[in-house]
């Protein structure tokens, strides 16, 4: 028996479609699965099945699932289940919305389902370990917020495409440890999708433009490190 067996997973999503073959893959790994087609039942589900984690579409009929979330996260009975929104909507402020909510975590259709299960598997990991994404990073003069989608430095406000804010958030919350490239790659663009290490750097730089040089830095032929101790 796998160990992500003792998980269960609930899907939440008006497209039949989408639903069979979350089910079919999260199965293949070994999780209890149900779904929810009709949104008004989300919430009642989610009470009898209690998941350890639901997958959360934004856009359906009745409730968007932002709602959804919301409603889950007044119940008290209900406050140790991980929310991981899966949409298509790509708005900034709607993803700011989502964390808002209490989702945990963000994440673009289309599916690819290797990174979507290394994302779910990271979810629930940490969820074992009673661990909790932190929202709000401060190092010196720079602050992170998770739920603003938001980075001030010396008090300003800073306009950071998403790719860069994720990779800045993901360095300051993993502070003094060495990573590489690959691994930031897989982290932050997802290991279904084709892209050059060269990316990473082209992001880095565009950070430091905005945040100066002394936050990240490089470690030649490895990668990078987030110093967390910079005053």
């Amino acid at each position: 028996m796998s160990k992500a067996s003792k998980y269960k997973v609930l899907v939440i999503d008006d497209d039949q479609d989408i639903l069979d073959l979350l089910q079919y893959n999260l199965e293949k790994e070994g999780y209890q699965v149900e779904t929810v087609y009709d949104a008004r039942k989300a919430v009642g589900v989610t009470e009898s099945f209690h998941p350890d984690l639901i997958l959360l579409d934004i856009m359906m009929p009745h409730h968007d699932g932002i709602d959804i979330c919301r409603q889950i996260r007044e119940r008290d009975n209900l406050q140790d289940i991980a929310i991981l929104f899966l949409t298509a909507r790509v708005e900034e402020y709607t993803e700011v919305a989502a964390f808002g909510a209490g989702g945990d975590d963000y994440i673009i259709k289309p599916i690819r389902p290797r990174a979507l299960l290394m994302r779910i598997k990271a979810t629930l990991d940490r969820k074992s370990k009673g661990e909790k994404p932190s929202s709000r990073i401060e190092t010196g003069s720079l602050v992170i917020d998770r739920l603003s989608y938001s980075v001030q430095l010396d008090g300003e406000l800073l306009k950071l495409a998403r790719k860069e804010f994720e990779l800045l958030y993901y360095l300051a919350d993993n502070p003094n440890q060495v990573i590489n490239r690959d691994k930031l790659l897989a982290k932050i663009w997802g290991t279904d999708v084709q892209v050059l290490p060269r990316t990473v750097d082209v992001h880095i730089r565009k950070i430091r433009e905005k945040i100066g040089m002394d936050f990240i830095k490089t470690i030649k032929g490895v990668g990078y490190k987030f110093d967390r101790e910079m005053q």
